[in-house]
């Protein structure tokens, strides 16, 4: 366990360089079982769920070498495919095992995979993709195993566009004999990126980057070399901490290609970003003013399945609501208990009302102050971070090793910026 000191005031100025997509990363972890050659990947964001997927893949005897942000792996020795139940409940992702083990062993056990607690994650559409494959799934109150000879194309609709039931039911396809097709499929960037390490590996996916997949099976994969594309959630985040601060960043590794679509509803917040090359510059001296709806109605900001607005990012635009002149509405559709988190905010001071499990309205800009905080998730102990650090006075934020689940040394990255933030285990 360990907590986060924050002198918050501090003008947050500088470079950050943007790390490896999170949620590419974890399904590319569990893609390097779909073949015995090796897998490289570069840019690998050196994270705890990074870590906890690697100590599985380790643990049913994949081969396992880190240097610096690249990992090599090699499954050619697998002696067990069964995994670690202690592990599988660190992390969401634990469940991405199930689609390559049964595409290439015929057979996997899954435990109750574990995660951020916002709202009911379900499984179900991982279950049915995999059993529309051909796959046998026998459950119990903990554990999934699933079992299949040779799984089998055919025509798949998910009853939610899942990111990562989109991932497994990938995995699985790529190696199933005959042609699969993947309706209301989820086409996040780090889907498409997933897809297109599959295709260097010899798979044959087709219609990357929409909702209708085309997935043609094949016998076998090879290894592959393969950059994980960087993480817009990470840069967003960083982008927050300094414009709420009044401060200059320049986020590296980061095209525009990819912001673009979240900068539109970003806008409504009155924050925005310039682009050079592969570089985001945001000046935080621009004036936060929410952008009315036409006939100065207030404005929304929802997410929904890409390209909608990321729901990862929901909790930070809150915060940036809250130093912004002018009234929003936030609407998470995705996830019941994320929004629970503005408790906290409205402890620190922030002027908010939450009308359902699903919708607040913020009203800004509040001047913040500092208290005793504790991080219930990923984003949302970000999003209170990057609160504390623009808050008058002293906040500790306990529960801070779930803020390292998904980013990389966020207080050693935060003080090269110029926070005061230190860490007490």
């Amino acid at each position: 366990m360990s907590r986060f000191i924050i002198q918050g005031g501090k003008c947050l100025s500088g470079r950050h360089v943007v790390s490896g997509n999170k949620n590419a990363a974890l399904p590319m972890l569990a893609a390097s079982l779909l073949t015995d050659k090796p897998v490289t990947l570069h840019n690998v964001p050196l994270i705890e769920d990074v870590n906890t997927m690697l100590a599985l893949l380790s643990d049913i005897g994949v081969s396992v070498s880190i240097k610096n942000h690249t990992v090599k792996l090699s499954s050619a020795s697998l002696k067990k495919l069964s995994l670690d139940p202690d592990l599988c409940k660190r992390v969401r992702s634990s469940i991405l095992f199930a689609g390559p083990l049964t595409a290439k062993y015929g057979r996997a056990t899954i435990f109750s995979p574990g995660g951020d607690v916002i709202g009911r994650r379900r499984i179900d559409t991982h279950l049915s993709a995999l059993m529309q494959l051909g796959a046998s799934v026998s459950c119990s109150h903990s554990s999934f195993t699933f079992r299949a000879k040779r799984l089998k194309g055919t025509n798949i609709i998910l009853d939610e566009a899942s990111v990562t039931a989109t991932e497994n039911a990938i995995m699985a396809a790529v190696m199933a004999d005959g042609c699969t097709t993947i309706f209301n499929a989820a086409c996040e960037p780090h889907v498409q990126d997933l897809c297109h390490m599959l295709n260097k590996m010899g798979a044959r996916i087709k219609g990357i980057g929409t909702n209708f997949l085309v997935i043609h099976g094949v016998k076998s994969l090879h290894g592959v070399s393969h950059e994980i594309s960087p993480d817009y959630i990470d840069a967003i985040s960083y982008a927050a901490a300094a414009v709420v601060t009044k401060g200059n960043i320049i986020l590296e590794n980061m095209p525009y290609s990819i912001t673009s679509i979240i900068e539109k509803p970003l806008f409504k917040t009155g924050i925005k970003w310039k682009a050079s090359k592969n570089n985001l510059m945001v000046n935080g001296r621009q004036l936060l003013t929410v952008k009315n709806d036409i006939g100065h109605a207030i404005p929304k900001i929802e997410d929904g399945p890409w390209p909608a607005f990321p729901s990862d990012l929901m909790s930070i635009a809150i915060v940036i609501a809250t130093q912004s002149s002018g009234t929003l509405l936030f609407f998470e559709k995705m996830f019941e208990s994320r929004l629970y988190f503005v408790d906290r905010l409205i402890d620190m001071g922030a002027r908010i009302v939450q009308c359902d499990p699903h919708r607040v309205i913020v009203t800004g800009p509040t001047r913040l102050h500092g208290t005793h905080l504790s991080s219930p998730d990923i984003r949302a102990g970000m999003a209170l971070l990057i609160a504390a650090l623009c808050a008058k006075g002293r906040s500790i934020i306990d529960n801070a090793q779930i803020i390292d689940r998904g980013y990389e040394n966020a207080d050693l990255e935060l003080q090269k910026l110029g926070a005061d933030i230190s860490r007490v285990d």
